[in-house]
């Protein structure tokens, strides 16, 4: 199926249940690379995964293009290191629910319809109720990290669309995420090669978390982002924290109470909300070009 024939918000809504999944199963194997080792063997398979696929003509790039994707790789760096170190101290629904505070913000302020404004204010009030923490205090630094993740998130969403208008397809992804690759290897790579050496599960795992959480997600995403403006992909990123819940519930036994599910409630109604009206309201998209698959 071409992924032109594919709506928009699917793409979108199947980039994000990926994306968290990913991350929970990268959580497993903490223990043995660490957060940052996590991210860099994330990052590094996610880059030789869409290379060998994509196989970018750089030599033709204008410095544009290379600016563009710099600054995606510095954002695709941040994003991950950021919301790694926080799932390593707080839980994982709680963080990227603190993490979605950036792109909610980047869609409220680029909003220009007051019915969009009122779904992005229903996920805000699910994203607040799904952050309380029964009263217990949460790691500082845990928090910081998320909200540093978050504020890298809407670097992402604004320089993922930047890119997806520059370079075809999803060439200026595997470039970007070799950068952010290379950015995060000082910090990564010997936490990674200590568990690679330690655990025969860690090289396989991680080209799965790659697929998961680097490769299929983001190129769906820049994909999407092709026929959808910036502020409504930031609404629809509302269902970050009910899927990383979700995700956090079947992989790593982290229960729900009733609180979360009424805030998962309120953040995936938004979502559906900011849908309907986006089909409702957008005519049809131009035939995109077929990209490779990731």
């Amino acid at each position: 199926m071409r992924t032109s024939s594919i709506p928009a918000p699917v793409l979108m809504i199947m980039a994000v249940l990926s994306v968290q999944f990913g991350a929970a199963l990268a959580r497993t194997q903490f223990d043995a690379v660490g957060p940052t080792g996590a991210v860099f063997l994330r990052l590094l398979f996610g880059a030789l995964i869409l290379l060998a696929v994509v196989r970018p003509k750089v030599r033709g790039w204008k410095r544009e293009q290379w600016a563009a994707a710099a600054v995606l790789g510095v954002a695709l760096a941040g994003m991950n290191s950021l919301i790694y170190l926080a799932i390593g101290v707080i839980p994982i629904g709680v963080a990227v629910t603190l993490e979605f505070t950036g792109p909610l913000l980047l869609a409220l302020v680029q909003t220009r319809r007051l019915a969009d404004a009122a779904w992005a204010l229903l996920a805000f009030a699910g994203v607040v109720l799904l952050g309380f923490d029964d009263g217990s205090a949460l790691p500082l630094a845990g928090i910081l990290f998320a909200l540093g993740a978050g504020a890298f998130w809407a670097v992402y969403i604004l320089a993922s669309a930047r890119v997806g208008r520059l370079v075809p397809g999803v060439e200026g992804l595997a470039v970007s995420m070799a950068i952010g690759a290379l950015i995060v290897l000082p910090f990564g790579a010997s936490r990674a090669a200590a568990g690679a050496l330690g655990s025969p599960l860690v090289l396989p795992v991680f080209v799965g978390v790659a697929l998961l959480s680097s490769a299929f997600p983001y190129a769906l995403e820049m994909l999407a982002l092709q026929r959808l403006s910036t502020r409504v992909f930031g609404v629809l990123s509302a269902l970050g924290p009910a899927m990383a819940a979700l995700a956090g519930l079947l992989v790593l036994s982290q229960a729900l109470g009733a609180r979360e599910i009424i805030a998962l409630v309120l953040v995936t109604a938004a979502s559906i909300g900011v849908t309907v009206g986006v089909r409702r309201r957008r005519p049809p998209a131009p035939e995109i070009p077929p990209t490779p698959a990731p």
